[in-house]
């Protein structure tokens, strides 16, 4: 069984709740528009993390991260990145990897817009992009999500808000 906590677009931005929501987490799963390294400093002393970068994450970022990520877990393929669209528009890389690693849970932040559903066309694959737990874009609640994986399942799943941008 593996607990995770998982970010997107935070652009700079981590409140210390965020400590205490992922206190109970194996590891935190962040997906991308990061936006300094000091977050990537401060989950890291915290947690294992996997790391995906973003559209504003500049070079040292990238190098402390990965374009993409694909990896076996309880069960699950799992496939991590920033750029994914939608199950109705997919980005053109995402499509390339959802049909050579064909993972059954596919995760992307970009767009500021929690969302979770299963996609029918591809598998019934489980689609997740977190929101945006940090300030900058124009969403309008902070978000982030944890869940369990065990034994090819998903006995827990919650969205956590953690208020609105501008505070």
């Amino acid at each position: 069984m593996m607990k995770i906590g998982l970010l997107s677009d935070t652009h700079s931005f981590l409140e210390d709740r965020i400590f205490e929501i992922f206190k109970d987490v194996d590891e935190i799963w962040h997906a991308g528009d990061i936006g300094s390294l000091d977050i990537i400093d401060r989950l890291e002393s915290f947690k294992p993390c996997r790391l995906v970068y973003g559209n504003i994450d500049n070079v040292e970022i990238r190098m402390r991260s990965h374009q993409d990520l694909a990896f076996e877990m309880e069960g699950q393929r799992i496939y991590l990145n920033h750029y994914g669209g939608t199950p109705a528009k997919y980005d053109f890389r995402a499509i390339e990897q959802l049909n050579v690693f064909k993972p059954s849970i596919f995760i992307c932040g970009h767009s500021h817009i929690l969302r979770v559903l299963r996609d029918p066309k591809r598998n019934n694959m489980l689609f997740i992009n977190p929101g945006a737990a940090g300030t900058h874009g124009f969403h309008k609640m902070r978000t982030c999500i944890r869940f369990t994986l065990d034994s090819g399942q998903i006995p827990s799943f919650e969205v956590i808000e953690l208020g609105l941008r501008g505070r």
